[in-house]
């Protein structure tokens, strides 16, 4: 959401900003709707004293014995009420379409965001590790004998349909692996609170981290209103949803591990095979509540907990700046990190982390009280995957394949495995 204030005050730099998202000049429209609205509660306010003032005089008018200043005044004050009335609905009806022609604008880049206008457009700025390489030629994690009786495709589609999967054995074990790990990196070493959230929530929430009202249809509602989180994002940035906080409270920092749901309504045809991109999947999500002063240096941080993950897996990956054509809607700045998966040859995504600035805690009305006694002011928030457990499996899968057909497992996951460092090519874990 945006800053009505900040519009009416730089029309010029608004246009400027949405033009850099692909959109005609907006702020002409904002502010003929913005005008309107406030002319229309400030005709409301004269009227309002128009009828105080002459309900005053009706008792004078009646104890003079004046029957026709009476009927006169009295007949004034019942029109201004009908002409307050009108004008009050006049203006909220304003207001709501000033609200939702706001709420459907995504958040201005940020001025060091590379213009571009897709995913080809995006500027590495990170590189660690050598892609893995191999003497015999490298499968996909779903080809791989290791994975084969532990990755049940066919079974998921009997249950659910296409896009699930059914995880057993060593597989869904490496799995839960990954997550607990993940977990306790972040608990233990980096001060996030883990946290439990419901994966059902309210629409305001959908509303407030900005998954609503444009992209409904990339989510799944319930029949009762409620709608399935697409991330712990939603439930975890909302935690502060019309609350103002004191100064002491920030920055807060919360992960959770949670499953997650998306209808990938715009992706039909693409990655199909495999668990690459399912409507039911696992992720850590870490989330982060500022000063405004802090974000930046917060979103550098989080960058670092999900590219240190990666390292202590061993996996090798590069982190790039997404251009304004990739850019999600509700963000001014995003990074994302793509692992190496050699069974397709090339880096895929395994973590977005992103700056918010205040775009949804003016949608949420979060706020919080400043140290030194100043008015309340918005928050920052930011998110970030810290991992996509089911694309960690693949990496780690597809990284550790042998020509045998086994799978060896990384280090930092022996802890996890009771000591059990490999998945045979017959799917045991030993």
């Amino acid at each position: 959401m945006h800053d009505i204030r900040l519009i009416r005050d730089n029309p010029e730099a608004f246009d400027a900003g949405m033009a850099r998202r692909g959109l005609s000049p907006l702020s002409g429209e904002i502010l003929a709707l913005d005008e309107a609205r406030r002319a229309s509660i400030l005709a409301a306010e004269t009227a309002q004293a128009e009828a105080n003032k002459a309900a005053k005089s009706v008792g004078a008018a009646k104890a003079s014995g004046d029957e026709t200043e009476f009927e006169r005044l009295r007949a004034l004050v019942a029109d201004k009420k009908s002409e307050i009335a009108k004008l009050n609905e006049d203006a909220k009806a304003l207001d709501a379409k000033l609200t939702d022609l706001l709420m459907g604008l995504p958040n201005i880049p940020g001025d060091d965001i590379p213009d571009g206008a897709d995913e080809d457009d995006n500027v590495e700025i990170k590189r660690w590790g050598s892609p893995t390489t191999f003497d015999f030629k490298a499968l996909e994690h779903y080809e791989l004998p290791a994975v084969k009786s532990g990755m049940d495709f066919e079974t998921a589609a009997k249950l659910s349909g296409s896009r699930f999967m059914v995880l057993s054995g060593a597989v869904a074990r490496l799995h839960r692996a990954l997550a607990q790990f993940m977990l306790d990196v972040h608990t233990e070493e980096n001060g996030l609170t883990e946290t439990w959230t419901p994966v059902l929530v309210k629409e305001e929430m959908m509303y407030g981290t900005g998954q609503l009202p444009k992209f409904g249809e990339d989510s799944y509602q319930t029949t009762n209103g409620w709608w399935l989180v697409p991330t712990a994002e939603v439930t975890l940035t909302n935690i502060v949803n019309g609350v103002t906080v004191d100064d002491s409270y920030l920055p807060r920092r919360y992960v959770a591990h949670t499953q997650c749901f998306r209808s990938e309504a715009g992706s039909a045809g693409r990655d199909t095979a495999g668990m690459l991109r399912q409507h039911q999947f696992e992720k850590v999500e870490m989330v982060s509540i500022t000063r405004p002063e802090d974000s930046e240096a917060e979103h550098k941080r989080m960058t670092g907990f999900a590219e240190d993950i990666l390292e202590r897996l061993g996996l090798a990956y590069r982190t790039v700046v997404l251009c304004t054509g990739d850019l999600g809607f509700g963000m001014k700045r995003t990074h994302d990190i793509e692992v190496w998966l050699p069974g397709q040859n090339q880096y895929r995504e395994i973590s977005s982390v992103s700056l918010a600035g205040d775009f949804q805690a003016r949608r949420m009305n979060a706020r919080y009280k400043p140290a030194d006694g100043g008015k309340p002011q918005f928050v920052h928030t930011l998110n970030g995957s810290g991992l996509a457990v089911g694309r960690a499996l693949i990496a780690v899968l597809e990284n550790g394949q042998q020509q045998d057909g086994s799978v060896h497992v990384p280090e930092a996951l022996h802890p996890y495995l009771r000591g059990k460092t490999q998945i045979t090519a017959e799917g045991n874990l030993i």
